[in-house]
């Protein structure tokens, strides 16, 4: 009778656990087109929550209010600019669309320089089978390709400008309470969770922590390089300046080639057109100021918070943007992040040294 009981309390334990486990995945799967909503939600919380406190003192105390405000203050100082930059980059992705496709802008413009000026590096590249037409045609129709991606993007960004609106309206919605009520949300899910307070709580502030030094470093980093890059494109009198310097942003969140992706190709690109002092300005500004700042900044701003070694902030960024797009820049490291903290609190508690 006594074995019965026993087997019959495992039983109700483990139906109730396999419940919990089946609604919270149900949940998650209802919500799942909102998670990145909500993670941004959650990172923007975390990132301006010392605005939000020194708002709440200054408002004496009262939270909601509190809340209400610094939601304002980051619409109009962060999102609202975001999105006009996002406007101005539309635009001119079309320009150059439509400057390929009329033929005003000529990608091939290298493959010339080098088969007129550099006549040996053609019988090399003949050597091994590549002549300059193939290489012009090859240059024509990637120029195209990438003109036309920009462009179906432009227009599907367009397009879904109703859900663009729902998602960020939810996410200003979630932000307001995750102001008011974080801390006691946080303390609901630490105490709620089976794994034990410590654990939970190093947990969190591992989240905090890298998604902070993440968001933060590699953010300042990546619009100060992009930045720069971009003044530069238009003091050159490139066109496209704009794009060229959001596209050396994007690129500058990856931990190795960054925005030198954009701007040592545009270099050589001027020097194949005869614009040799603009060539040599584009390499010394990239290369000492652009590069520099990539190299002082980051390890300073990201590497340290982080507390992980820089292969495998490069490994966990590039995989949290191949599964989660640009997102994934910040997603990526906090898996990382959260992996290691798992891993070593295993080893604490359950591993051993072999005699």
């Amino acid at each position: 009778m006594e074995f019965d009981r026993t087997v019959l309390q495992r039983v109700r334990r483990n139906l109730f656990f396999i419940l919990v486990a089946a609604t919270t995945l149900g949940f998650l799967g209802l919500i799942q087109p909102f998670l990145t909503t909500v993670f941004w939600a959650a990172v923007l919380a975390i990132i301006f929550f010392g605005l939000y406190e020194r708002v709440k003192r200054w408002v004496k105390g009262r939270s909601s209010m509190a809340a209400f405000l610094t939601t304002i203050l980051i619409l109009f100082f962060v999102i609202i600019p975001f999105t006009l930059l996002g406007i101005a980059l539309f635009q001119q992705g079309m320009e150059i669309f439509t400057a390929v496709q009329s033929g005003d802008l000529d990608p091939t413009v290298v493959v010339n320089y080098v088969e007129e000026s550099l006549p040996k590096i053609s019988e090399m590249l003949a050597e091994f089978g590549v002549t300059p037409d193939d290489l012009r045609q090859r240059l024509s129709n990637a120029a195209i390709e990438v003109s036309s991606f920009i462009a179906n993007r432009a227009l599907t960004v367009g397009g879904s400008i109703i859900n663009i609106f729902v998602e960020f309206t939810l996410m200003l919605y979630l932000l307001f309470f995750f102001f008011r009520d974080g801390r006691e949300l946080m303390r609901t899910i630490i105490d709620t969770i089976p794994m034990g307070n410590v654990r939970e709580r190093a947990l969190f502030q591992r989240f905090a922590q890298v998604s902070r030094a993440t968001l933060k470093g590699t953010l300042v980093v990546a619009i100060v390089q992009g930045s720069i890059g971009g003044v530069l494109f238009a003091i050159l009198g490139i066109p496209a300046a704009l794009l060229w310097g959001v596209a050396m942003t994007l690129l500058a969140l990856l931990p190795v080639g960054g925005s030198a992706i954009v701007w040592f190709p545009a270099a050589i690109i001027l020097f194949a057109q005869g614009e040799i002092g603009k060539a040599f300005a584009m390499l010394i500004v990239g290369s000492l100021i652009i590069g520099l700042i990539d190299n002082l900044l980051r390890p300073i701003l990201v590497g340290r918070d982080t507390e992980m070694p820089d292969y495998l902030v490069l490994l966990s960024t590039l995989g949290g943007i191949t599964f989660f797009g640009l997102s994934g820049f910040v997603v990526g490291p906090t898996i990382a992040a959260l992996f290691i903290t798992v891993w070593e609190m295993m080893g604490k508690d359950y591993g051993g040294k072999n005699s």
